[in-house]
């Protein structure tokens, strides 16, 4: 059987290979005056960028066949290694730019820097590279753990604006300009990243607003820093949603309705009916304990691929780490699999922290399916979550597929371990949510 996601994989390489292709046809036979140094660095570093832009713009439009094909959590790891590429690119582009200019007019830098922002698109497509850069300084670790998720979301979204800015300096400059299929061909790949961001982005969760009428039913408290909120709806069954799968979360009040959050359904979605798990983990998840009843919900998805669907071995073993139970309760009650082959090991620091314990009990007791508690602190050898200890828990871990959510460092350990016993990569299901 062909793996999840070759499809989507080849169809990247093949697009990446395409543009080092037409990028190389551009420079054939070119009267540009280029000449090794800064004028063909700024060259190549510019046709790179914009690419590399469009590129960024198609991997988080949210486009189904991508989000099923590859995985959430993929295609933002493939984001965060373009994002930063093409805010270095582009600066390339713009010193090695100028630098040329100076050398070919013999002119000062300053003298220089003026005379290439009065070249056509050139104003906007700096503000462009302003913005990428204030968004690349936002990103980095020591910077990001200071803002709030609602202000890095917001500057993130900047990035449409950067890419717009862009666009028309692209088409004008000296690597297009007179080269009509290379500027139909450039146009029509930012024409089509543009409309998959609009499609999927923006018309389909307006339609599925206005369809599904979604509305918060009731919010309830799961523990002192964790509350579940059920939505009801209309034709929910339409959206095909899976347990495992995620939808981002946008609360129309009047405190709420700027940001969206990434929350996994925390049981199975019915016609009418789908609830998520909340924890509370800054200012803007702790005013979600006060929704009131009635809000209007703006819901984006289903996304995501930890779905049962991912299964490719008889056996099963759930890992979960704290609020990371969400998806892992659905897919224990769902995984569509004899109750004796499947296992859930569900990590907590202290009993408190044992989100849905009763649920998880009541589907354990029904089903016939195991669940495993570790509770207490990690340096406890009764909670150790390597693979030599998850392969004693469920006895043979070769034949079981493994679906992982917890903390980053909880994942992390979890994964490197089966890695290095050698278990095999396809047979790892995560999705990670951080930003």
């Amino acid at each position: 059987m062909r793996p999840p996601g070759i499809r989507a994989t080849t169809l990247v390489v093949l697009v990446y290979l395409g543009a080092v292709l037409a990028v190389l046809q551009g420079f054939v036979g070119s009267e540009l005056p280029i000449t090794f140094g800064a004028s063909l660095i700024s060259h190549l570093a510019g046709m790179a960028a914009g690419y590399g832009a469009a590129i960024m713009l198609i991997l988080m439009s949210r486009s189904p066949w991508l989000e099923r094909d590859v995985g959430a959590h993929r295609l933002a790891r493939w984001h965060a290694w373009t994002g930063p590429l093409v805010i270095l690119l582009s600066v390339l582009h713009a010193v090695a730019a100028v630098v040329a200019w100076a050398k070919a007019s013999s002119n000062h830098l300053v003298a220089a820097m003026r005379d290439v922002l009065n070249l056509p698109g050139l104003v906007t497509a700096t503000a462009g590279t302003v913005i990428l850069v204030l968004i690349g300084f936002s990103s980095l670790r020591m910077v990001r753990r200071h803002i709030s998720y609602e202000r890095w979301h917001f500057l993130h979204l900047l990035t449409y604006l950067a890419v717009g800015f862009g666009f028309a300096h692209q088409l004008a400059g000296p690597d297009l300009a007179g080269r009509r299929w290379l500027q139909i061909a450039w146009a029509l790949l930012y024409t089509y990243a543009f409309a998959l961001v609009l499609r999927w982005r923006v018309v389909q969760p307006l339609f599925q607003l206005w369809r599904h009428r979604l509305r918060v039913e009731q919010v309830r408290q799961e523990a002192p820093d964790v509350m579940s909120v059920l939505m009801s709806g209309q034709h929910l069954d339409e959206l095909r949603a899976e347990p495992g799968q995620f939808f981002r979360w946008r609360f129309l009040t009047r405190e709420t309705w700027r940001s969206a959050y990434p929350f996994s359904l925390s049981a199975p979605p019915t016609r009418n009916l789908l609830r998520i798990t909340v924890k509370a983990r800054g200012d803007g998840t702790r005013r979600l304990f006060a929704i009131p009843r009635g809000t209007l919900v703006f819901a984006e998805g289903p996304y995501g691929a930890l779905t049962r669907r991912r299964r490719r071995r008889p056996r099963v073993l759930l890992i979960a780490g704290g609020v990371g139970i969400t998806p892992m309760r659905s897919l224990f009650e769902e995984i569509g699999l004899p109750g004796k082959d499947v296992t859930l090991v569900y990590r907590a620091s202290k009993e408190q922290d044992l989100v849905l314990k009763h649920e998880l009990d009541e589907i354990a007791e029904r089903s016939g399916a195991r669940v495993v508690y570790l509770v207490g602190p990690s340096s406890d050898a009764r909670n150790d979550m390597s693979a030599p200890a998850l392969n004693r828990i469920v006895g043979d871990l070769s034949d079981h597929d493994v679906y992982l959510c917890g903390s980053p460092r909880l994942a992390s350990r979890v994964r490197d371990s089966l890695m290095d016993s050698g278990f095999p990569r396809h047979h790892l299901h995560e999705e990670r949510f951080s930003f």
